[in-house]
């Protein structure tokens, strides 16, 4: 058996075309275009990256970006007052702290700050918190779980009733993914380090998440035949035959995995672009529902 694989990079690129027209038809029919604001702290190499390439993603589907850099040593104060200024600006429709935040800042307090209607990361606690809660519905909902769903469907998965097993249990993917699962009625399980028997778990599931942060963690044996599997992991590993020194991979052995899996998405090529698509979207939705 091989697996049928799940096109992150095509994926989204059907979602960022659909949010490009729609943006051409609002600027079209007068209204603004929607506007993403980013808040770096900090001048960490990664987050630039990611930061950067948010901008010029906004840069090619019509969309306003604006970018704000508060040293590393900013206050809360200071970062607060950011956020405010931001949530009062009607050019923001986003906006987008990037995390992880220096050590001295109080994270949660950050994300408490942004406007429930500007907070396309689907963080803030109570976006966060109607995920959470049956018959309630966020705003928002977080950009990589969010594109991890969309895949799902994409690939014909039926979550009605399916053993779905998530690999990991972050703030940012495993406990929202784990809950969006829930609304869709599958039954799942959360695994994390000190799971007991955790390859047997896995290979249960018809549905397996693996965004456990360890490259190549999970192997042929973990999985179920026919299983949908989605690897969230991305992990640069050193390899000196190779040209740039380097290649990456993600939490899934996926050539050995695909020997099994029905549907697999690789690393790189699946969630990465999803999540930017995803937020793309979120960057939409925010604008229609603050000027619509």
């Amino acid at each position: 058996m091989t697996a049928t694989k799940i096109d992150g990079k095509a994926i989204a690129k059907e979602v960022r075309e659909e949010v490009k027209a729609k943006v051409a038809e609002r600027v079209a029919a007068g209204k603004p275009k929607p506007g993403l604001a980013t808040v770096l702290v900090g001048s960490d190499p990664a987050s630039e990256v990611y930061v950067g390439m948010k901008k010029r993603m906004c840069e090619r589907l019509g969309m306003e970006s604006f970018s704000h850099t508060l040293p590393a040593d900013a206050s809360q104060e200071e970062v607060e007052a950011l956020v405010s200024k931001l949530n009062a600006d009607p050019t923001v429709n986003g906006i987008l702290v990037q995390l992880p935040l220096p050590d001295h800042l109080d994270e949660e307090k950050v994300l408490q700050a942004i406007d429930i209607t500007k907070d396309i990361d689907g963080f803030h606690p109570i976006n966060i918190g109607r995920l959470a809660q049956k018959g309630r519905e966020p705003l928002f909902v977080p950009c990589t779980p969010d594109g991890c769903m969309y895949m799902l469907n994409k690939a014909g998965a039926k979550l009605e009733g399916a053993n779905a097993v998530v690999l990991g249990r972050s703030n940012i993917v495993g406990m929202p993914m784990a809950l969006l699962l829930v609304k869709q009625n599958a039954t799942v399980t959360i695994c994390h380090s000190r799971t007991k028997n955790l390859k047997e778990i896995c290979a249960e599931a018809d549905i397996l998440i693996a965004a456990v942060g360890r490259p190549e963690m999970v192997k042929k044996d973990w999985v179920k035949k026919g299983a949908i599997v989605i690897d969230v992991g991305t992990h640069r590993i050193d390899d000196a035959t190779k040209e740039k020194g380097y290649y990456l991979t993600g939490d899934v052995a996926y050539d050995e995995v695909a020997e099994v899996a029905g549907a697999v998405s690789p690393s790189p090529g699946g969630v990465g672009p999803m999540t930017i698509a995803m937020l793309m979207r979120n960057t939409l939705r925010a604008a229609e529902i603050q000027q619509d």
